[in-house]
Order: structure tokens, then C-alpha cells, then sequence
């Protein structure tokens, strides 16, 4: 590994705005219902979409959850293609039939987002598994919540991949709340890392908003998944700025609790550590300036293209070789 310079830092930086001005234009969109059923955001999750898909290559596949829009743009989705799914639009990356969900972009190694919570595990599993199986080097990795470590799924994929010493990395994305339900209320184990030491897994728990140490940490635990060493589980300890969906009131906080975990922004974290290295305000200004005007040119890009035409509904559900090589 080599340390990011000052210019990845930056770069890292605009990531993290590209990211929050995506989940804003979301919120609105949805609010005003355009996007149909309920999106949910990572806003104040940025830094662990970014920290991780940082460190892997293209030809890594990542799995994602119902709260995955940030970790698709972080592997390299166009922001516009990702937009038009959501809004359900012929451009979309699924042609506009996945929506907010159900993003799937296999050319950039996002081969799934799943609503059903721990759904995503064992494919992830499964995926590194054929990695593994064909001899080739590239890793998978799978976010989830920490409500998913309630599911039988979870605790079977950690066996079979510590089992067969598979190529994938776990990254739990804990901000504490099961959808309304806190960490303290559904479960007697304070840090999910906990769970992988009886399968003997290599695992680490850090602050989950500060980017340097997600990148460090996801750096150190895809370094170990490439020597063959097993499966790795990263948690990182974050907060879920917005509601479990967009419209979601969250009576089961109290504004005290919302008022801190504003304060824990990690764009505002990396911030103040830039300008500690001398980074001017008005050039990071720019960048942010940069990611809104990006994320709005992207937006109206998406919200002016075709919806899929209905006699299309059809289209892409059966492979038609298969269906005339049935006989009779």
C-alpha cells in the first residue's frame, strides 16, 4: 500500500460532496414523488463508501444493501446512469426496471443491491467463492447493516467463508439503528466484530466517519484478503443522518441525539484535517462547488430521459436461447 497524497485526499474529498449532493437530490425527488416507493440514504455514511471502494480495483465486485447508493457511485457508477434507475428511466443502469434498491452495474463490479436485510451476504460469499475456484485475484466485498447480524444468513456466510478461507470482505456499516430499532434494544453484543472471532476471522472496528481511518483499515484488511489469508470483517461505527427512508419522522430519536451526530459529519472532519495541511477554505470550497454543479447536471440529465416503454415490460426477464432450447 502506499500512502494517499494530498491530491487523493482532495480527490477523496469530492467524493464524499458527490456522494451527499447524490442522497440530497434523492430526498427531494422522492419528497416530492418522483422516485417511486422509499429510497434510504447513507448521509453521514459517505466516508465509508469512499474509504473502502478507494482501495479496490475495478475488477473487484461489490455487494450492497438497501442503503447502497453511495457505495455504487464510490465503485464507479455514473452518477446520471445511477439517477436515471432510481427515477425509473430507460438510461438507468437496469434500464430503469431496478429502481433505488436493485442496482446492479457488472461493468463497474457492482453486481447487486438487495432490499431483503443479510440477502447479499452469501452471494457475496458465492462470488468470492468463484473467484477463488477459477484462480483469479480479484476480492468481493459485501456492506451491510448491523441490523443483518440478527439473520441466520450472516453467522452461515462468516462460517462457509472462514470455512473455505474465501477472498471476501465483510464491511458492517453500524449506526446503531436496526431501521427504528437501536443496537442496545435487538441485541446483548455491542460490536458486530465480536461475532467473527468464533470462526476465527481476521476482523477490526474503527470510527467509521473519519475517512483516513477507514482508508487505512480497508487498505490493511484487502492487502490480507489478496495473500490468501481468509475472510475479513470490517465494522465501522457511523451515523445514519437521515431517517431509515425518506419520510421517515425518526420519533425514536431525540433532537439532542440528531444534534450530535451533526457534529460527527465526516466531510467536516476531513475538512478541518486538510486545512491543518494548509489547504486553502476558497479550494475546498471549489470542490464542493464542483460535486454540487456535477450531481445537478447529472440529475436534470436523468429526470429529461424516456421511461422504458411498456410493451418492453417483457424484455430482459427470460433469456430466449434458453426458452427455445426447452423441448416441446
Amino acid at each position: 500500500m502506499t500512502d494517499p497524497t494530498l491530491a487523493d485526499w482532495k480527490e477523496m474529498y469530492g467524493a464524499l460532496w458527490r456522494i451527499r449532493y447524490f442522497e440530497g437530490h434523492v430526498q427531494r425527488l422522492a419528497a416530492a414523488g418522483e422516485i417511486p416507493g422509499f429510497p434510504h440514504l447513507s448521509t453521514g455514511q459517505e466516508a465509508v463508501a469512499v474509504g473502502v471502494c478507494t482501495q479496490l480495483k475495478r475488477e473487484d465486485v461489490m455487494f450492497t444493501s438497501h442503503r447502497g447508493h453511495g457505495h455504487v457511485l464510490a465503485k464507479g457508477s455514473g452518477a446520471e446512469a445511477t439517477f436515471a434507475e432510481i427515477l425509473g428511466r430507460q438510461t438507468g443502469l437496469c434500464r430503469g426496471r431496478g429502481g433505488s434498491m436493485h442496482l446492479v452495474d457488472a461493468a463497474n463490479g457492482v453486481l447487486g443491491a438487495t432490499g431483503v436485510v443479510a440477502g447479499n451476504l452469501a452471494l457475496a460469499a458465492g462470488a468470492a467463492w468463484a473467484a477463488q475456484a477459477q484462480g483469479k485475484q480479484n476480492i468481493s466485498v459485501v456492506f451491510f447493516g448491523d441490523g443483518a447480524t440478527g439473520a441466520g444468513s450472516f453467522h452461515e456466510t462468516l462460517n462457509l467463508a472462514a470455512l473455505w478461507r474465501l477472498p471476501v470482505l465483510f464491511v458492517c456499516e453500524n449506526n446503531g439503528v436496526a431501521e427504528f430499532t437501536s443496537r442496545e434494544e435487538h441485541s446483548n453484543v455491542k460490536h458486530v466484530s465480536s461475532f467473527a472471532a468464533p470462526y476465527g476471522i481476521e476482523t477490526k472496528t474503527i470510527d467509521g466517519n473519519d475517512l483516513p481511518a477507514v482508508h487505512a483499515a480497508a487498505g490493511h484488511a484487502i492487502e490480507t484478503l489478496r495473500r490468501g489469508a481468509g475472510p475479513y470483517l470490517l465494522e465501522c461505527m457511523t451515523f445514519r443522518m437521515a431517517g431509515h427512508y425518506v419520510g421517515d419522522s425518526q420519533q425514536y430519536r431525540s433532537k439532542e441525539e440528531l444534534a450530535q451526530i451533526r457534529e460527527k459529519c465526516p466531510i467536516e472532519r476531513l475538512k478541518r484535517r486538510l486545512a491543518e495541511r494548509a489547504v486553502k477554505p476558497e479550494e475546498l470550497d471549489a470542490v464542493a462547488e464542483a460535486a454540487k454543479n456535477e450531481m445537478q447536471q447529472a440529475v436534470d440529465r436523468a429526470r429529461a430521459a424516456p421511461h422504458p416503454d411498456p410493451a418492453t415490460v417483457m424484455d430482459f426477464v427470460y433469456r430466449a436461447p434458453a426458452l427455445a432450447a426447452i423441448p416441446g
